[in-house]
């Protein structure tokens, strides 16, 4: 089950103004700036799972990366319990990098597939050189099962096991050395129903067992309905609307997240779509609309959202919106 957010742990992660802004070569337009990022900011405490969601392309993973310094940001600020993460120098980070671990959407590519599992799941005690071969060798064997997975699976290939199988052990190797926090990239959107429900389940027992905190990326708001304490919901590269899990579901301020919600599928075949639909396409990371982002696409946008960008403004307890109409 989720965890009460009414009496927030301390602050875990803290992302201020965080920008990545990317530099493309087009064949007609020449070099041109790709935003990815935009300034978002948003905490994430101890022990909670905060969902970030958005449609394809409006800079979830890229975040991600940027958190991780996988890509390194514009501008801005990453805290990790008070610690700046964007001032510090690669061999400055790999001592935080095991409290700070990612799961990937593509087990199978984010796995070496010239390793057994043995070998993979040993790396991380290896490079950071934390403990000793037999002591490894147990925790390895305890890793596979804590996931759902037998021993006698360790001297297989990547390409042996299924998309779930998979996911698991790179959970497994998300967990080795009992990080704090996990950033979880669209981990279960290549899974069939029934194994994402599985992969979701063994996220929660981790979380509860382990004293996780999870940043779960996905566009998928049922999954996140179920699985996070909080939202962010983001597009084009800001987030629009912040608030806890009940509180956006119910009464979404944002007609982004009106819109997300009113797309989530029905049960019933013949109950009829309600609440806001967007209107257009996407506009290009590369050529932003000045005003609010979302201008191009909102049904019931006003000439005032045309000409500048609202700020995130808080609109109740805990519920910040982005927004004139809905301030």
């Amino acid at each position: 089950m989720k965890t009460n957010t009414k009496s927030p742990k301390p602050v875990l992660l803290e992302v201020k103004n965080l920008k990545k802004h990317f530099q493309i070569s087009t064949f007609n337009k020449g070099k041109q700036m790709v935003n990815a990022l935009n300034g978002i900011s948003f905490l994430l405490h101890e022990g909670e799972t905060l969902g970030l969601v958005g449609e394809s392309g409006c800079g979830k993973s890229t975040a991600a990366r940027a958190i991780l310094r996988l890509v390194e940001p514009t501008s801005g600020g990453i805290f990790y319990k008070n610690q700046n993460l964007i001032n510090m120098k690669q061999n400055q980070l790999r001592p935080l990098r095991k409290n700070i671990q990612i799961i990937f959407q593509d087990p199978l590519a984010s796995l070496n597939p010239r390793k057994r599992i043995r070998n993979i799941l040993a790396e991380p005690f290896e490079i950071h050189g934390i403990i000793n071969v037999k002591e490894k060798a147990e925790r390895i064997i305890w890793l596979l099962e804590k996931v759902g997975l037998s021993s006698d699976q360790l001297d297989k290939y990547p390409h042996e096991f299924s998309g779930g199988q998979l996911q698991r052990i790179g959970i497994a190797r998300a967990i080795a050395l009992n990080p704090s926090l996990i950033i979880a990239d669209e981990p279960v959107s290549a899974l069939d129903v029934s194994i994402r429900a599985q992969i979701i389940n063994l996220l929660l027992d981790l979380k509860e067992s382990m004293q996780i905190s999870y940043l779960f990326i996905s566009h998928d708001m049922t999954v996140v309905r179920h699985f996070c304490d909080r939202v962010a919901v983001m597009y084009l590269g800001k987030i629009v609307e912040i608030a806890d899990s009940n509180s956006l579901y119910k009464n979404p301020r944002h007609p982004y997240t009106e819109a997300l919600l009113a797309a989530i599928p029905s049960m019933d075949p013949e109950a009829k779509k309600q609440g806001l639909k967007i209107i257009g396409d996407l506009p290009s990371a590369t050529d932003i609309p000045k005003g609010c982002s979302f201008y191009s696409r909102c049904p019931i946008r006003e000439k005032r959202c045309e000409q500048s960008m609202p700020q995130l403004k808080e609109i109740n307890s805990g519920h910040q919106v982005s927004c004139f109409l809905r301030e």
